[in-house]
């Protein structure tokens, strides 16, 4: 079993930043593949970033590449995700999530390949 919880949400006006941590516990952190994903009010959960364990490869969704950044400190337990130039469109429950393994973009891209989830931190972007 793995446990995610995540922090570093809040309110910040467009053009903003903030980092959102993920801090895990119980299986060893860096063999998981680590994904973060959003969910808006009405909307489906959709894809925002991945990291994988080992090389560390980093993947990003079109509409946040060049103002997303995802890292990951192994020896912490903990995965960013640091959001500069926000938007009001980003707006949305951030979550992380885990899972064993590399596999390819596609994978990783859809909410339902992944093992474990934390309850998700709260972002809103005024305009």
């Amino acid at each position: 079993q793995v446990q995610l919880v995540e922090s570093g949400g809040g309110l910040v006006q467009a053009g903003g930043s903030l980092r959102l941590s993920c801090a895990a516990s119980g299986r060893t952190f860096s063999t998981y593949t680590m994904g973060w994903f959003r969910q808006a009010p009405g909307k489906a959960r959709e894809f925002v970033a991945a990291i994988t364990w080992g090389r560390g490869s980093s993947y990003y969704a079109d509409s946040v590449k060049g103002r997303f950044t995802v890292s990951r400190d192994n020896a912490k337990s903990t995965v960013y995700l640091q959001m500069n130039s926000l938007k009001p469109e980003d707006t949305a429950v951030y979550y992380c999530a885990a899972r064993l393994g590399s596999p390819a973009l596609p994978i990783l891209q859809s909410a339902n390949n992944y093992d474990y989830w934390g309850q998700g931190t709260q972002v809103t972007v005024s305009s």
